[in-house]
């Protein structure tokens, strides 16, 4: 094991606090086959359509598997919190204070039309994203100050402030475009304009909305790096676009495509029957994911009147009856999400630690008192009975100036209390409907709005949506991110990671409080109380995680007998049977 040592000098390495598992003459990553043959086919599904090749904008809906094509400055392992490797960079230097970073341009690197990548593409790249990017990037960069070209192969990042030890490594994770290829091009509506990256992969054809294919370059400038060796074995990667999850689930069953990541605990548990499944031709698995679960829940939309009452938001939470559920549908597969870093050291426990005391005491005047409180697990017996539900809300939303009326919950005008629950997913529905038989036994009214993919994303950038069910993710070293996340800033852009549009002082301050911690200690200690406060909000009504990842695929392929622990590494796979090598060069 190393450590990397930032200030004047040029390093191979970097991690968020020095603790770096591969030296620098490491020849291939633990959890490759670095002999793994390359050929053969990898054929995925997608569910709705896209319209787009273009994944940093946030004009339509990109291709999936788009990342393939690019390459970044540096390279993330799989197997540790948070450290890079050289990939477009070769070497980095990170200044004593934190207050800049410097890159070196590998001289090989190449873009897929055979340009080398110079100084002048990254800061394009930095420039594009955040003038002409998805508005989390300008977010996710604003610790920038300015980038500057030292020469052809050396690019500085200064920070606006000093102290942000994430920042080098969020600015390593840059991908990297080609100036000269968007030159005279708009970016922010390149639609499906096949774009030139310089990574592994590239575009060999697509049919809009319905598939996308991408060809493995054999000619590809980094594929003897140690990051890359074992990796990108596929000569070819599809992937097929389905409408629906279930016709999806079918087609897998016939052939139509290799591999299976499974969302249905139901579907786990009963459809995964039938000779193929039987004689072995399909194979299952569960692989530990070790990364935090994160959030995954109905999310309130803030920026709607009728919720910006916390005790409205309480009411309507307490009537999703998560034991029944995962009993009754979910085969009890599940665990109870009870924080927004769940499934990982960073969450916060029942009891306030002394930790999270001392860093929360400065805005106690702030929050309210249950945040120095235990957290309490609200749980009903599991067999739909919900009436001391019922009253708890009731009671709520009587504080919160409503009245249960003809059968209605009504405010003091006299209208009821309803909202639309917004889904890209039938499969949603019969979760769905137990929790609105509750809501509407006290009188809320609500409805379910089924649009695709396309009109989920759209809407959702737009803000018109009552509730939504999607996951937030977390990484095992939250940083700089959380301001997309969680800020005022972001509350109201178009397209913002802020789904539910929260805005705290309390919270913002926190968040900077965690990017700029020194010390892993100190990092968990300053999440555990950001969770606190974040759970103290009531913004989302907490669903369930499972600390794995349910994968089938036909008996075609093999895999490292050691997994990564941060992800599920399909592009350390290889095809059982290799067809002979075909000349790309050209391709």
């Amino acid at each position: 094991m190393s450590f990397f040592t930032h200030g004047a000098s040029w390093n191979n390495t970097i991690s968020m606090y020095g603790d770096i598992k591969y030296d620098f003459k490491f020849q291939y990553f633990d959890y490759v086959n670095p002999d793994a043959p390359k050929g053969g086919t990898f054929k995925q599904a997608s569910i709705g359509s896209f319209d787009s090749l273009n994944p940093y904008i946030v004009k339509g809906n990109a291709a999936a598997g788009i990342s393939y094509i690019y390459d970044t400055l540096l390279q993330q392992s799989s197997d540790e919190p948070f450290s890079l490797y050289p990939l477009v960079a070769e070497k980095v230097k990170v200044a004593d204070d934190f207050s800049s970073v410097s890159f070196l341009i590998n001289s090989h690197a190449k873009f897929q039309d055979g340009k080398s990548i110079t100084a002048q593409d990254v800061k394009f790249s930095f420039d594009t994203l955040t003038t002409k990017g998805a508005p989390h990037y300008s977010a996710y960069y604003a610790g920038v100050d300015k980038v500057i070209v030292d020469d052809k192969l050396q690019v500085t990042f200064q920070f606006k402030e000093s102290g942000n030890r994430e920042l080098p490594l969020i600015i390593g994770q840059i991908p990297i475009l080609p100036a000269h290829f968007w030159q005279g091009k708009e970016f922010a509506k390149s639609g499906l304009i096949i774009p030139v990256g310089s990574g592994p992969y590239r575009i060999a054809r697509f049919d809009a909305g319905k598939q996308v294919v991408y060809q493995r370059n054999k000619d590809y400038w980094a594929k003897d790096l140690p990051v890359n060796k074992g990796r990108y074995n596929f000569d070819q990667l599809i992937f097929d676009y389905y409408r629906d999850d279930a016709v999806a689930f079918e087609a897998f069953k016939s052939g139509a495509f290799d591999y299976r990541l499974e969302s249905s605990s139901k579907r786990w548990a009963t459809g995964y029957v039938g000779e193929q499944f039987d004689s072995g031709k399909i194979k299952r698995e569960q692989i530990p994911d070790k990364n935090p679960q994160g959030m995954q829940g109905f999310w309130f939309n803030l920026r709607q009147d009728k919720f910006k009452d916390p005790n409205v938001r309480k009411a309507i939470s307490l009537l999703f009856d998560f034991e029944w559920a995962n009993k009754t549908l979910f085969y009890n597969a599940y665990t109870r999400i009870d924080s927004f870093y769940s499934g990982s050291e960073l969450a916060t426990q029942a009891i306030i630690s002394d930790a999270e005391k001392a860093i929360l005491t400065p805005y106690q005047d702030q929050l309210p008192s249950s945040v120095f409180d235990p957290l309490i697990k609200k749980q009903t017996q599991g067999d739909g009975n919900v009436r001391k539900q019922m009253r708890e809300a009731v009671a709520l939303l009587a504080e919160a100036g409503y009245i249960l009326k003809d059968s209605k919950m009504q405010n003091q005008q006299g209208e009821q209390l309803s909202f639309e629950f917004l889904l890209y997913s039938k499969d949603f529905e019969r979760i769905i409907h137990p929790f609105r038989r509750n809501l509407q036994r006290i009188g809320i009214k609500t409805n379910i709005r089924l649009v695709d993919i396309s009109q989920f994303i759209n809407r959702l950038n737009n803000f018109q949506f009552d509730l939504v069910s999607l996951r937030k993710g977390q990484s095992i070293s939250p940083g700089n991110e959380q301001v997309s996340f969680w800020g005022c800033e972001s509350a109201n852009q178009v397209g913002t990671s802020n789904w539910a549009g929260i805005c705290s002082p309390v919270i913002d301050a926190l968040t900077k409080q965690l990017i700029t911690a020194t010390t892993r200690k100190e990092l968990v200690d300053t999440t555990k109380a950001l969770d606190r406060v974040l759970l103290s909000q009531d913004m989302v009504i907490p669903q369930w995680y499972l600390p794995a990842s349910r994968i089938a695929y036909w008996d075609k392929f093999e895999h490292p007998n050691v997994a990564p622990d941060y992800e599920l590494g399909l592009d350390t796979w290889w095809s059982k049977q290799v067809a002979p090598p075909e000349n790309e060069k050209g391709q």
